[in-house]
């Protein structure tokens, strides 16, 4: 078996393979990790034919839908995902077959009602169902206590306690455990008492995932990040710098229309000098009436350059094909000592 462990903060994530057939699944995928895992699949020679998420996550971003695009592939995960993009959707005792490796699925609810554990020869790929030194919590959307005591005292702590454990996150560095180990040590599951344990796990008063609504709504309905917004616009425009632009405004003011899509009150309290004031929020609606030449090249900031880019990537989808976002914003350019004009339009 090839086997390659990733990791992004906390999120652990696994490249599984068959070294006789080259053929491999990639386990609880990390959206900022897409280039590193196609990357590490042709390194090993292997070919990716299945992704599979071991439940709905609630903190962090699923890969699975993308790569599925890219890779062409399809995505897998327990029947009772709420995800309108699983393409196969797995019951408890069934096994996936990669190459000569058999995935088995166990069925493990309560940190969500779609948690499933993978095991596959000495393995067992835990989800948020087990963790090292501790267990998944039950208190985010679809979670039950009642039903972890049960996936864990008389389902998973049930099988070899020679079984490496190797959960979706570790916080602290680690890379697996074993069945045995955790048995042993793991303080939650040393409250074996069924009404003991549930009360704990009601009990634990942990703090929400960071990103836990935008998490759900994108993992649950294949809805896009915004961060993966971003990212999309940036490939799809080019970038002007602050020095290039702070040449070319001093040089010819009329070879550049330059467009501040921040609020008004914003642009009036200081903006690039000879810019124009069309916010974000109305481009679409006033674009015809205030940039009326789709040839001329239009230079487009915001304060940060994350909304610039957003309002970049629509002006050249509406057919501006030498509209350029700047590289920074008004803020890098009133911290780089640069002109700035205030008040409204002339």
């Amino acid at each position: 078996m090839i086997f390659e462990q990733l990791a992004a903060g906390g999120c652990q994530s696994y490249l599984v393979g068959c070294e006789d057939t080259c053929v491999a699944v990639l386990i609880d995928p990390e959206i900022s990790l897409i280039d590193r895992y196609i990357a590490l699949a042709a390194r090993d020679g292997l070919r990716i034919h299945y992704l599979i998420d071991t439940h709905t996550h609630a903190d962090h971003f699923s890969a699975t839908l993308q790569l599925a695009k890219k890779l062409k592939v399809p995505v897998v995960m327990y029947r009772t995902s709420p995800a309108p993009f699983v393409d196969l959707r797995l019951d408890d005792g069934e096994s996936l077959v990669v190459g000569k490796l058999r995935l088995q699925i166990l069925y493990t609810p309560g940190h969500t009602g779609d948690s499933m554990c993978i095991q596959v020869q000495d393995r067992v790929f835990t989800g948020d169902t087990l963790l090292i030194g501790a267990t998944g919590r039950t208190d985010l959307p679809s979670g039950d206590p009642d039903a972890l005591y049960d996936s864990l005292f008389n389902r998973l702590l049930k099988l070899d306690p020679s079984l490496l454990v190797y959960p979706a996150h570790d916080y602290k560095g680690r890379s697996h455990s074993t069945i045995k180990d955790e048995l042993a040590s793991n303080p939650r599951l040393q409250i074996s008492d069924r009404s003991e344990f549930v009360t704990m796990m009601r009990n634990l008063d942990l703090s929400m995932p960071n990103h836990v609504t935008e998490a759900l709504r994108t993992n649950m309905s294949g809805g896009k990040t915004v961060a993966q917004m971003l990212a999309e616009a940036a490939e799809a425009v080019p970038f002007m710098s602050l020095t290039e632009l702070m040449s070319r405004n001093k040089s010819d003011a009329n070879e550049l229309f330059i467009l501040d899509v921040r609020e008004r009150d914003a642009y009036e309290q200081g903006h690039i000098p000879n810019a124009k004031s069309l916010p974000r929020g109305q481009l679409e609606l006033r674009v015809n009436q205030e940039l009326v030449d789709p040839t001329q090249r239009i230079l487009v900031y915001c304060e940060f350059g994350r909304i610039s880019t957003l309002a970049t990537a629509t002006l050249r989808e509406m057919g501006f094909q030498r509209a350029v976002a700047l590289d920074g914003g008004m803020k890098a350019w009133r911290e780089a000592g640069y002109p700035i004009t205030s008040g409204s339009e002339k």
